[in-house]
Parts: C-alpha cells; sequence; structure tokens
C-alpha cells in the first residue's frame, strides 16, 4: 500500500477580488498549516480574529452557497476554495479573510487552483488518515429528486447528474476518476443559475458582486429587448444578447456539461466539510448545497461511530489463557493483604506502570452463590467492584520494594455503574488504569470490567496506600 502524507502549501500568499452577493471587496489570504490543522477560515476583520472550522456541522446557510458559523462569526461561500484545496490535495491551510464572503473570482475555483500551483506544495511528516467507506451511505431527498449515494472503493471517485426539466439545459453528468483530473477537468467550471433566479437575487439587491464573466446565466423563457437593455444596465454592460442555445450575452462554455461539472465542483467543496479525506465512489442526482451538506454529515456521523467502535476495541484487553501470567494467584497473595476466600483475582496479565488487568474466573462453587440468588447465580455487583479495587492494589503496590508492608484501603466509588450480569462460567477481564498522579498515597483509578468485549461494570475510586503499622 502507498502511503501518503498530509500536505501543506509552501508560503503564505493572497488573493484579492470581490465578493458575489456584497460586492465588497475582499482580501482571501492562504497560509501553511501544520500538520492535523485541517481547514480553518480566519476572519481578521473581526475583533479578535474568529476562527471558523471547515465542518459540516456548523453550516448555517445554504441558499446561496455554503456558509460556516463559528465564535460569533461566519463566512460564506466557501465552496469553491474548498474544492480547490481538496483538488489538489492540500490538507493544511489557515484561511485568513476580511470579509463574510469569499471572492467569487470567475465563478470557479481556478483561480485559486493556478495560485496554489504556483506557490507549490509541500509534503509533510505525518501520514493522511483516510476513512475507508465499506458499506453504501445513502442521502434521499424526495421532494427535490435528490439521491447521493457513497459506495466502497479504494479510492476517490465521483460522478454527478442534473436535469432541471430546461430545454436548454437538458440532462448532464460529469465525473472524475481520480481527484489528479480536478485541475484540468473541473476546477475552470463556472456557476451557473436561471434567468428567473437571476432576477430574483437581483430584486433582493444581492448579487452585487456579480458579472456576467463570474456565471452562465441560462435563459429559460422567451425576453424581449425592453429586458435585455434593462439587464445591459444592471451589469454595466454596452448591450447583452442570448444565444441561440439560450445562454445570456453569448457566454462561451469551456466544456458542453460545463454546469454539470460545476456542480461537481461544488460537492467537491461541500464533501470536504466532512474533514477528513474519504475514499469511495461518490454519485449523486441533482445535488445541491443543502444535499450536500446533509451528505457530508451522514458520512461524518458514520466515521464517528466507526472511529468510537475501534477505539472502543482498542481499549477492551485480549486475553490468551494459554499465555503464561505475569503473576499468579499465589505472587498476588505476597502482594495482597488478602487471602481466599476473599481474594478475587486469578492472575495478572498485564502490568505497566499505570495500567493493570486482571483475571477473575467465576465457577459455580464459589461459596457466596448459595446465598446470593440462590436459585439464579449471579456475581453480586459490590465483589466486581472488589475485585476491580484488588487489580488497583496490584498495580500500585507492585511498585513498592516491599508490598508486603503496606495496604490499601476504600476512600471513595464514584460513577459505579453494572450493565450487564456476570454468572458461573463467565471469565471476568478486571482493567485498572491510574486517571491522576499518586500524591500522598492517594491514587486516582478508573476500573472497568468485561466479559469477553462487553462490559459489566465501571467505576472510578480514591484508594490510600498505607504503611502497616508494627
Amino acid at each position: 500500500m502507498i502511503v501518503k502524507f498530509q500536505t501543506t502549501i509552501k508560503k503564505q500568499f493572497t488573493i484579492k477580488g470581490n465578493g458575489l452577493h456584497t460586492g465588497k471587496n475582499v482580501n482571501l489570504t492562504f497560509i501553511p498549516a501544520p500538520e492535523n490543522h485541517g481547514y480553518v477560515f480566519q476572519r481578521i476583520d473581526l475583533p479578535g480574529s474568529p476562527t471558523i472550522k471547515a465542518d459540516c456541522d456548523l453550516v448555517v446557510d445554504t441558499s446561496r452557497g455554503t456558509t460556516l458559523e463559528q465564535n460569533g462569526a461566519r463566512v460564506s461561500t466557501v465552496e469553491h476554495v474548498l474544492a480547490a484545496l481538496v483538488g489538489l490535495e492540500i490538507d493544511n491551510v489557515l484561511i485568513q479573510v476580511d470579509s463574510a464572503e469569499m471572492p467569487i473570482a470567475d465563478g470557479s475555483s481556478k483561480e485559486f487552483v493556478k495560485k496554489l500551483n504556483e506557490i507549490g506544495i509541500e509534503v509533510q511528516k505525518a501520514e493522511r488518515e483516510y476513512f475507508e467507506i465499506t458499506e453504501n451511505i445513502v442521502y434521499r431527498d424526495g421532494e427535490n429528486h435528490v439521491e447521493m449515494i457513497a459506495m466502497p472503493l479504494n479510492d476517490y471517485r465521483l460522478t454527478v447528474m442534473v436535469d432541471y426539466n430546461s430545454p436548454v439545459l437538458g440532462s448532464q453528468h460529469a465525473s472524475i476518476s481520480s481527484l489528479t483530473e480536478f485541475a484540468d477537468q473541473i476546477a475552470n467550471c463556472r456557476t451557473f443559475c436561471f434567468l428567473h433566479e437571476l432576477e430574483m437575487l437581483l430584486k433582493n439587491n444581492l448579487i452585487k458582486g456579480g458579472d456576467l464573466n463570474n456565471a452562465i446565466v441560462i435563459v429559460d423563457r422567451v425576453i424581449n429587448d425592453d429586458e435585455l437593455e434593462h439587464l445591459a444596465k444592471l451589469f454595466n454592460k454596452p448591450k447583452v444578447e442570448v444565444k441561440k442555445e439560450g445562454i445570456l450575452n453569448n457566454v462561451k462554455l469551456r466544456f458542453s456539461n460545463e454546469p454539470a461539472r460545476h456542480k461537481l465542483l461544488d460537492m467537491i467543496g461541500d464533501l470536504a466539510l466532512i474533514g477528513t479525506p474519504i475514499k469511495a465512489q461518490i454519485m449523486a442526482a441533482r445535488p445541491g448545497h443543502g444535499a450536500n451538506i446533509e451528505f457530508a454529515k451522514k458520512i461524518k456521523h458514520q466515521i464517528e461511530k466507526v472511529k468510537k467502535e475501534n477505539k472502543f476495541k482498542i481499549d477492551v484487553p485480549q486475553y490468551d489463557p494459554t499465555k503464561p501470567p505475569i503473576y499468579t494467584s499465589k505472587d498476588i497473595e505476597k502482594i495482597l493483604p488478602h487471602k481466599w476466600p476473599f481474594l478475587l483475582v486469578d492472575k495478572i496479565i498485564k502490568l505497566s506502570e499505570n495500567e493493570v488487568v486482571a483475571i477473575k474466573n467465576i465457577s459455580a462453587d464459589q461459596y457466596f452463590f448459595q446465598g446470593h440468588f440462590p436459585t439464579e447465580a449471579v456475581f453480586p455487583g459490590v465483589l466486581q467492584i472488589e475485585a476491580l479495587a484488588q487489580a488497583g492494589g496490584v498495580l500500585i503496590l507492585s511498585k513498592e520494594p516491599d508490598p508486603e508492608n503496606f495496604n490499601t484501603y476504600f476512600v471513595k466509588i464514584d460513577y459505579a455503574k453494572f450493565k450487564e450480569k456476570v454468572v458461573p462460567g463467565d471469565t471476568l477481564i478486571l482493567k485498572m488504569e491510574l486517571i491522576a498522579p499518586i500524591r500522598r498515597g492517594m491514587c486516582q483509578m478508573k476500573g472497568t470490567a468485561y466479559v469477553g468485549s462487553k462490559i459489566v461494570c465501571e467505576a472510578e475510586m480514591m484508594a490510600q496506600v498505607a504503611r502497616k503499622k508494627n
């Protein structure tokens, strides 16, 4: 398997332009960032220069592009910038901006990609960690006829299909089989809208930074000369025309399916908000910013679920009964002030500076089963806590050169929970971890008891280590 490492940019640079909707001048500065930093925006025009993480859970608006909000600050139309970074496989960048909106440039990611390539990419030392989709993740929006699916694949491929019931636009699809195709095939594809959408935006005093050079306007109805003249005045043009195919001002398409390719660009930018590079085959029918973000959230939720499950699996102690123990029960008797029938630890299988793992085999002939639920043998919860405490005692007293001269005493027990019954035939795996340095003989530990991979009991405990009195 080829190992890929994280990347950043070689030095900082600034791109200047206008915000699409506000029309304000914007200075956008890309700054190299350390490993595992990810994409972070920073509003340097606001008090305290608040930061906004590129995270789908921070999206607050998708009506006119993708808007993020955190720490009382917003950044809008982030998708083209993020698409450029993902498309060039750049992992870590701080993006400073002195306005609420990214510069629109020509309505694509072309300018960002060009400048990023000029500046250069620096390979870092940390490996890039991908999340590999192992089962289909599906998002559907029946009302808007949207369907998106992520399927298992050891790469990142994307396909988009659009269909607007328009005789001008028609049905289109676009795809890339690798991010290496992004710069040449997708980055320079401009945003588009229909004339009726343009009119609505103008009436609402939006797209103040809009220009016929940074968007493809699709004319989906017959318009007369007076309307063309009116549009010319709005956009400060001598005149505007309608091409035979129905594109305002005869704008030449860069690809016959440029609108579909731009939808693919938007989707790459929006899915960057998952926060983790993924390996998957993505297929999307009629996507938009709202659907992209909901889809990103589903994928992010799956990533978090798998990480949690994997962390749990890593934390569960593995018990191989064929391996010789570190301490047998006879060894433990020399450390702890307990003997049969109250010694509740049979052997120690792991012992480190801050952690111990012990074993207690639950047999049907235990003396307490005669009187504790005699018709349904259940290992007492208080004895599970005691078994954990004894394991913790081994952890603490094993540090002493003369453990036989010390005792450990309970000081308190917090957050004790009993989650599953423990019955004869079970093997109880007892893990105790120090959660704070030992000070003046006071020890704070977290205990977890397992049967197999299931947690049956857990608690936090404090004990005092004291030398025996002569």
